[in-house]
């Protein structure tokens, strides 16, 4: 992932109202709850930590929660939050940690903004070298989301409110799995442009990358309450 795409200080500073409106604050407990399970009231490492937002409630659950990020500005704004969490900054597509877990985990679609399948296999490497043995990996990721496109470009509106409009603009290169977008979001009469950039997966395809890294497929579900 380039610099360019790294959550900054413009995402930094929208990101807690951003996961908000996008009900990821709501959906933080049901996470925790999850993932309480299979850290086994042990350890937990999460790959692209940000500001928390599953972290801090999961280490409330008595999990000892450490995390990776590269982006400075998201890790300013947990050290702000807590200090139950130990974090370091590193590339989630090669980090090396001298702990191990019983619980590595990558949420909200984390994993996509490793944007290559070579980095993909080698951040799921890293992960099993942090697993101890018997230790669990759980990857959140969504379904691709291809319906809407139009010449290869993709315009959805995320959010329309009496205070906010976010829409998202996209384009597609169906040979590298990859969307570069911008996401767009206005409220009152600021306007705010955020780039990202990410490698979407489909289940088979994660499957054998995680078998590639010596991973084997114990569950597969459809939302944090197991549906």
């Amino acid at each position: 992932m380039t610099d360019k795409f790294i959550y900054n200080e413009d995402w930094a500073s929208i990101y807690e109202k951003f996961s908000i409106l996008r009900g990821k604050r709501d959906e933080a407990a049901e996470t925790a709850a999850f993932l309480e399970r299979y850290a086994s009231g042990g350890s937990a490492l999460e790959l692209g930590i940000g500001d928390g937002r599953v972290a801090v409630p999961l280490s409330e659950r008595g999990v000892r929660v450490e995390g990776v990020d590269n982006s400075d500005s998201m890790l300013k704004l947990l050290a702000r939050r807590t200090d139950l969490v130990k974090f370091w900054k590193a590339d989630i597509a090669n980090f090396r940690s001298e702990q191990r877990y019983n619980l590595v985990y990558c949420v909200w679609n984390t994993f996509t903004f490793v944007v290559t399948r070579e980095a993909q296999i080698a951040c799921l490497r890293s992960a099993v070298e942090a697993l101890d043995d018997g230790g669990t990996m759980v990857i959140d990721v969504g379904v691709p989301p291809l319906d809407g496109l139009v010449s290869g470009q993709q315009t959805s509106t995320l959010l329309v409110d009496h205070e906010n409009t976010i829409l998202n603009a996209a384009v597609h290169d169906p040979l590298t799995q990859t969307f570069v977008s911008t996401l767009l979001w206005f409220s009152g009469t600021q306007v705010r442009r955020l780039p990202h950039r990410v490698r979407y997966v489909y289940h088979q395809e994660l499957d054998t990358m995680a078998e590639c890294a010596g991973l084997e497929l114990a569950e597969r579900w459809g939302d944090w309450t197991r549906g």
